[in-house]
């Protein structure tokens, strides 16, 4: 989350009058995140957050992002419902922007994991794959293998004005995610599940949030992904093997995975670290000088990356 557009009060007033929500007592921009411009507003009636969407996500696929929420939400999952407006509609425009309203979930983001808090977050994954198997709408993911070599090219030779190694660690990983599993299980897909978009309570998640990376992709790439935004120090610099040993068997406790599935999650997790330190390093190359953001450093997904291309599969399950 993030604020790249601002709003005034006069424009929350007159955006506002279109909803049954009542009339706003406060607001506030998030800073977190590198993606869309995000407010919570508090009003007469609840608590919500409006989102304003940025170029990175495309105006076309935000029917297809919103249904899923929509969908997850009326399965019962702890995922925010997106908010109609008097007329019916979801999807308005805010300042030259599409933006919606979505439902405000308690709950708070971990900075570190427990192993509890891991298991949890595993099982949650696991039912969010289970719950979206009816969901039968396609996106591709569109920062999927295919992406990676031209993000890289985008950073225009300029990843070792971040750090001297990185340039190695990325051909590193590029050479190795070239041969990508295929013909593993698909679902449809969160791929950005990290702690900052899971809410927890008294040890439950009582909220998966910020779906604008879900696409239809192998699940395991999914676990993949969790995995690696779970399961080390902020930094990158040290894993946690009882975070992972959690994780897997949270996942587990509700879904299986194939032989197929976990001999490739090394591999996929080392794509998804691969994935995480291209898209932090062009953002980090790239981020507006006024915008209200903050930058996340590449080389915490670049080591992640070293370590995943070393690891076993028994190492994902922290053994």
């Amino acid at each position: 989350m993030a604020v790249y557009t601002p709003v005034s009060a006069a424009d929350l007033a007159g955006f506002l009058a279109g909803y049954d929500v009542g009339d706003a007592v406060s607001f506030k921009g998030i800073a977190e995140g590198v993606e869309n411009s995000n407010f919570l507003v508090e009003t007469t009636r609840g608590r919500y957050f409006l989102t304003l969407y940025e170029k990175r996500v495309a105006e076309a696929d935000l029917p297809w992002f919103l249904a899923l929420m929509s969908h997850l939400a009326g399965k019962g999952l702890p995922v925010p419902g997106p908010i109609r407006d008097r007329g019916g509609d979801i999807l308005q425009r805010l300042n030259d922007r599409p933006a919606c309203m979505i439902e405000f979930l308690p709950g708070v983001s971990v900075t570190e994991a427990t192993p509890a808090q891991a298991l949890a977050v595993g099982a949650a994954l696991a039912g969010l794959h289970g719950a979206a198997q009816d969901f039968t709408a396609v996106r591709p993911n569109t920062l999927g293998p295919a992406a990676w070599a031209p993000l890289a090219a985008r950073c225009d030779g300029r990843l070792g004005e971040i750090h001297a190694d990185l340039p190695d660690i990325v051909a590193a990983g590029l050479a190795a995610t070239a041969n990508w599993p295929a013909d593993l299980p698909v679902a449809t897909i969160h791929a950005d599940l990290f702690p900052d978009n899971v809410l927890l309570l008294d040890g439950k998640v009582t909220g998966l949030i910020d779906f604008y990376f879900a696409c239809t992709d192998a699940r395991a790439y999914d676990i993949g992904v969790t995995h690696a935004a779970w399961c080390f120090s902020n930094d990158g610099r040290q894993f946690y093997p009882e975070r992972a040993a959690a994780l897997m068997a949270g996942y587990a406790s509700a879904a299986a995975l194939s032989p197929a599935e976990q001999a490739a999650l090394p591999l996929l997790a080392a794509g998804a670290a691969l994935r995480f330190t291209l898209t932090r390093a062009y953002d980090w190359l790239n981020t507006p000088a006024g915008a209200l953001v903050t930058r996340k450093d590449p080389m915490a997904f670049a080591r992640r990356l070293q370590w995943y291309l070393g690891a076993t599969p028994g190492a994902m399950h922290g053994c």
